[in-house]
């Protein structure tokens, strides 16, 4: 699609939205109308001010078809994208980082609840919603993009199909969150968005499956790398979950009403089925496929073994559609579903080791760069963090064990050991190793910054998951408290009023976090620029180890 039509494409859904601002009856669809439509309006001004880039021609070497016959050229790689991915990941990390702290403290203090669009209730959906789907969304596009144009030596298909599939998951992640501080969600457990944000995703995403699907189908490789592999299921898999979870009806085409076709235990369990999946398909197989390339490359070592990498990637795939049920326990849901989903989550603590045990012997012969290089040492937290999540969740799955665990913080500390332990910092380094590369850089601005960063992520992710696994364990065992008259030995307003110096402590763990993503966005801002910080290395001749005599 050329830059007029484009722009003409913008310019008409402009003047849609401010058609349904005008018309729209409900007072809600009518914000949101308004809000697409200055949106837009500025989207068609950038449009305008761009410059269309000429593609030139680049040989890859050693490169054949499928068919076995060499390549002497191709089109430039389209990186565009994946730079303003880059970008977007981390400012997206930074307001969900934010907004978490912003929750946490309003749970330990809360007079700093402003009603009505900054509750908890508003903003914590804002939050999970940023982190997830607006950091980590952002973080696998962008290096799914970067990966199968590498590992296929070709260019994205499609055009500026990449480019729509970039801008358009912003459309929807700045319709989503405007709607979560409107209230303009279907109310249901994960407080997704209304129908037309939906709707709007639906169309993005399938545009984001032509782009990747169609890169590897037009390969240079006969080879499709297993990081590929991953990619696609995330891709394939999250569509289905995304579509199925979201089956809706609209009360009018003017309004932000609509009512799901599930009712009752039904809609609990496709909503588990989708929020389980969305954990084992979003925050695991896409971020692995981010890992079984960034890994390697930055160790400078091959997979340690490919056909673990197989092994582990169907037997994944196979057993976490399955788990969903486990959230279920002690519900009206059938027994014999909370116990196959029990089952199935037990069996997946070996395939998730698996890719665990992988990524970490592909360091074999190369554990000495974990001293001097902390982009290493970021991955390597992130598969400890990726491990102890993938022990912890299906232990919890059981349901002696869950009936303990479950509606209280260690859930909340188990989920955040997995979203900043495993997806930030596997995240993080795969942007600091993509930053130098994107803008033609010969190293980062300051590899100390991403060693201060890589500690304050760290000491701030251990804070937070061990105040909730105390306060989580405590809330439990004082909700089953009973005397001898059978009588509850604490009100519920006792149990929170106990949770109160955790909380705070949560606080402070956030806090940490947060500050290391702001030293991450000054060192990419100042790599992108060009400069570089003068310093010594961090581990120095004098400091080195010496072999044993």
């Amino acid at each position: 699609m050329n830059q007029a039509a484009q722009v003409i494409a913008v310019a008409a859904a402009a003047l849609l939205a401010l058609f349904g601002a005008a018309l729209g009856r409900d007072p809600l669809f009518q914000a949101h109308a308004w809000i697409l439509f200055f949106v837009l309006v500025a989207a068609s001004y950038l449009l305008l001010q761009r410059k269309p880039a000429e593609a030139a021609a680049i040989p890859f070497k050693g490169a054949t078809t499928k068919s076995g016959d060499a390549v002497s050229a191709a089109p430039a790689y389209l990186d565009g994208p994946i730079r303003y991915g880059a970008v977007a990941t981390v400012f997206w990390g930074i307001a969900g980082f934010l907004v978490g702290v912003v929750i946490a403290a309003q749970l330990a203090w809360p007079n700093l609840n402003l009603e009505p669009y900054l509750n908890f209730g508003r903003l914590r959906p804002l939050h999970t919603s940023a982190v997830i789907f607006a950091f980590g969304g952002n973080a696998l596009i962008c290096t799914s993009f970067w990966v199968v144009q590498r590992t296929s030596r070709q260019r994205l298909f499609g055009g500026d199909l990449a480019w729509f599939v970039f801008w358009g998951y912003q459309l929807f992640i700045i319709m989503a969150a405007t709607g979560y501080l409107l209230g303009v969600t279907q109310s249901r457990e994960y407080a997704e968005p209304e129908w037309y944000v939906d709707l709007w995703l639906t169309i993005v995403w399938v545009a984001y499956l032509v782009v990747f699907l169609g890169t590897i189908m037009t390969r240079r490789e006969p080879h499709i790398y297993v990081a590929n592999w991953f990619y696609l299921s995330f891709i394939v898999t999250v569509a289905m979950l995304h579509v199925v979870n979201n089956l809706a009806l609209p009360v009018s085409l003017m309004g932000v009403k609509s009512y799901s076709l599930f009712a009752g235990v039904q809609d609990a369990l496709t909503q588990w089925w989708y929020g389980h999946n969305a954990v084992g398909f979003f925050l695991t197989a896409g971020f692995l496929g981010m890992m079984y390339y960034f890994m390697p490359k930055q160790a400078e070592r091959p997979v340690y073994s490919y056909r673990l990498s197989i092994v582990h990637f169907w037997s994944l795939i196979f057993l976490y559609i399955w788990a969903g049920p486990h959230h279920l326990h002690y519900t009206a849901l059938p027994d014999w579903a909370q116990t196959l989903g029990m089952v199935f989550s037990v069996m997946l603590w070996m395939p998730s080791w698996g890719g665990m045990i992988n990524g970490l012997m592909t360091l074999s012969g190369a554990w000495d760069k974990v001293r001097t290089d902390p982009l290493i040492r970021m991955m390597v937290i992130a598969l400890a963090f990726y491990g102890m999540s993938t022990f912890e969740g299906p232990m919890m799955s059981i349901k002696s064990v869950n009936s303990l665990s479950h509606y209280t913080d260690w859930t909340i500390g188990h989920v955040h050991s997995g979203a900043l332990g495993w997806v930030g910092m596997i995240s993080f380094a795969a942007i600091y190793y993509l930053v130098p590369k994107l803008w033609d850089r010969s190293r980062l601005y300051s590899l100390r910054m991403v060693n201060w960063h890589f500690w304050l992520a760290t000491l701030g992710i251990v804070i937070y998951a061990a105040v909730m696994w105390v306060s989580g364990i405590t809330q439990g065992l004082m909700w089953r408290e009973y005397d001898q008259e059978g009588f509850l030995v604490y009100s519920f307003a006792e149990t929170v009023a106990a949770m109160h110096p955790y909380y705070a402590m949560r606080v402070f763990g956030g806090l940490l976090y947060l500050a290391g993503a702001l030293v991450m966005a000054f060192n990419i801002y100042q790599t992108i620029r060009g400069r570089q910080r003068q310093e010594r290395p961090l581990v120095t001749a004098a400091t080195a180890a010496q072999p044993a005599e």
